[in-house]
């Protein structure tokens, strides 16, 4: 839920210098504006249709928080019994801050216009004591966790979907390759500006070079990105889905690459490595759209146009499959 107490948004740090204490005061306070009404001006106002809570799921030897987005009950007694709706497992980005709140807006209107059960991940946050490995697998547990339990949540676990953004994107396409290694079929994956790599090579894509310092300082936030997830000593291509031996049989994907991003070149390399594997892949661009532009309505003009894009494909993808008898007919999509 978020604040009614007025929140004073803290200015970004210089990431290239910060430490843990600072690393720390800073997440704290971006978190409580994130949550906080003053920041729906520019994250947007969740869509009424749909019903939000906090809930948590218990694992052995930690819990996870989760927000989960229902659509919103109606007072029909047969709608409010259903226990087939699909299942959209969502990331939020991040990395080492952020928030399922912050993505009210868009896993809110999933929920309603599916209409689909939205679980989103409050996963570790990436720090000195918590690299992408604890994140990963809090992704990955909770996709499991969910579609073991199928019943008690309401949902039907042969219609299931991954979703992130940025870090949250990168989390989403290892679980969406795990899910294929475990035999978890999913139906599809929907990555918003992805990081696909760790390694040191991460830095070395043109739009890299190109969107380092403008319109965001995004270079030292990056690198900084980069230490925390994948510390001395761990295989960093384990970790990328760029490198991932095989990506053949995944779930259909669609990438959503904004342009002026420092991390559209991993999107586009994503892409190619999909079609190359001969895995279905929808490839979007927005021009002039920034990082993290589908979280933020109020200042970014395109995230209206992602949103029906990203709910077009999981409709479609996530619809029921047509019983035996029926006579209709659907017109093939146009492959991408």
């Amino acid at each position: 839920m978020s604040e009614t107490t007025a929140v004073t948004r803290q200015p970004e740090p210089d990431f290239s210098t910060i430490t843990t204490g600072e690393l720390l005061a800073y997440r704290d306070a971006e978190n409580r504006f994130r949550a906080s009404d003053a920041a729906r001006a520019i994250l947007g106002e969740p869509d009424p249709g749909a019903a939000i809570n906090w809930q948590e799921i218990a694992l052995p030897g930690r819990g996870i928080p989760v927000r989960v987005y229902r659509p919103a009950p109606t007072g029909d007694d047969e709608a409010e019994a259903r226990t087939d709706l699909p299942l959209v497992v969502h990331v939020h980005g991040g990395s080492f801050v952020g928030t399922a709140v912050q993505c009210d807006w868009t896993n809110s209107r999933l929920a309603a216009w599916l209409p689909a059960l939205v679980v989103s991940v409050e996963h570790r946050l990436l720090a000195p004591d918590s690299p992408l490995a604890n994140a990963a697998e809090d992704g990955w547990d909770v996709l499991d966790h969910v579609v073991r339990h199928a019943v008690q949540w309401g949902v039907d676990p042969t219609r299931t979907a991954v979703f992130g953004e940025s870090c949250g994107a990168l989390i989403s396409a290892l679980t969406a390759i795990r899910a294929r290694e475990t035999g978890l079929k999913l139906k599809a994956q929907v990555l918003v500006n992805p990081a696909v790599e760790v390694t040191e090579a991460m830095f070395d894509y043109a739009s890299i070079a190109e969107y380092a310092y403008r319109p965001t300082r995004a270079l030292p936030l990056l690198r900084l990105f980069q230490r925390l997830a994948v510390p001395p000593g761990t295989d960093a291509g384990t970790f990328s889905p760029l490198y991932a031996d095989d990506l053949s049989g995944l779930a259909p994907a669609l990438v959503v690459v904004p342009t002026q991003d420092a991390l559209a070149d991993h999107g586009r390399r994503y892409v190619e490595r999909l079609r190359e594997a001969g895995t279905p892949v929808r490839h979007s661009e927005y021009p002039g759209a920034k990082h993290a532009f589908l979280t933020m309505p109020g200042v970014e003009p395109q995230a209206e146009a992602a949103q029906a894009e990203i709910v077009q494909f999981l409709r479609a993808a996530l619809a029921p499959a047509p019983t035996r008898c029926t006579t209709t007919t659907h017109p093939g999509r146009k492959a991408q």
